[in-house]
């Protein structure tokens, strides 16, 4: 931690990895993957070759040290449906605490902002929907797969779970509170999938019923009645 910094008290207990990191001037722990502009991170920018490190030196996204065998994705439920993730996997207390302490996962009405960006700031891979979720999972798993995309990052298709938990407002979340971030995350995949044909929407259907079995959630229509 940088000594000039203080965390803010209301974080949850940081992980012994996490301790590590050094500290911004709100007093939130600077990921490892947060590009550092002049001197000061930029949370809203990815190091590029800390993404290329992750991937190739198996190391945290959050913490920047060596994973085990568990790997843990940090999604929304929207990514749970069609099982992607645009950035790779930590460890999984990591990625429990990035869930309950980052602003943007805790606050379901904060935006990011996009305004100021430098124009090398390298694209995620996939079709980004640009909401807040109001609900991040923590996803484990022992495997993913690496999908290459073309003039942007790779995508990390993630293997089958041992265990996914779900947060929300940095507690744990209700079965309402993933309903309603399915619900209202699903109108954006069926707008993809409709262009895409009959056999995306049969694709995306029988995801949605898959990731409702894995949540334990009556099953949610594609279209609301």
């Amino acid at each position: 931690m940088t000594p000039d910094h203080r965390l803010r008290p209301e974080l949850p207990a940081l992980p012994r990895r996490i301790a590590d990191l050094p500290v911004d001037a709100r007093g939130y722990p600077v990921p490892w993957f947060v590009e550092w502009i002049d001197g000061v991170p930029e949370f809203r920018i990815m190091d590029g070759r800390k993404l290329r490190r992750a991937v190739s030196e198996r190391l945290c996204w959050v913490c920047g040290q060596p994973l085990g065998s568990f790997l843990a994705f940090t999604i929304g439920p929207m990514c749970a449906v069609n099982r992607v993730s645009a950035e790779p996997p930590s460890h999984r207390e990591c990625s429990i605490f990035s869930a309950r302490a980052c602003p943007f996962l805790t606050r379901p009405h904060m935006r990011r902002r996009e305004a100021g960006l430098p124009e090398e700031a390298e694209d995620p891979g996939g079709v980004a929907i640009r909401r807040n979720p109001g609900v991040a999972l923590v996803w484990t798993t022992k495997r993913y797969k690496l999908v290459p995309q073309q003039g942007a990052s790779p995508l990390f298709r993630i293997g089958e779970p041992t265990d996914v938990q779900a947060f929300a407002r940095g507690l744990r979340a209700t079965p309402a509170e993933l309903r309603e971030s399915i619900v209202t995350g699903l109108p954006a995949l069926v707008d993809m999938a409709e262009a895409e044909g009959a056999g995306a929407i049969k694709a995306l259907e029988r995801e949605v019923r898959a990731v409702c079995e894995l949540l334990r959630l009556d099953l949610i229509p594609l279209r609301a009645a």
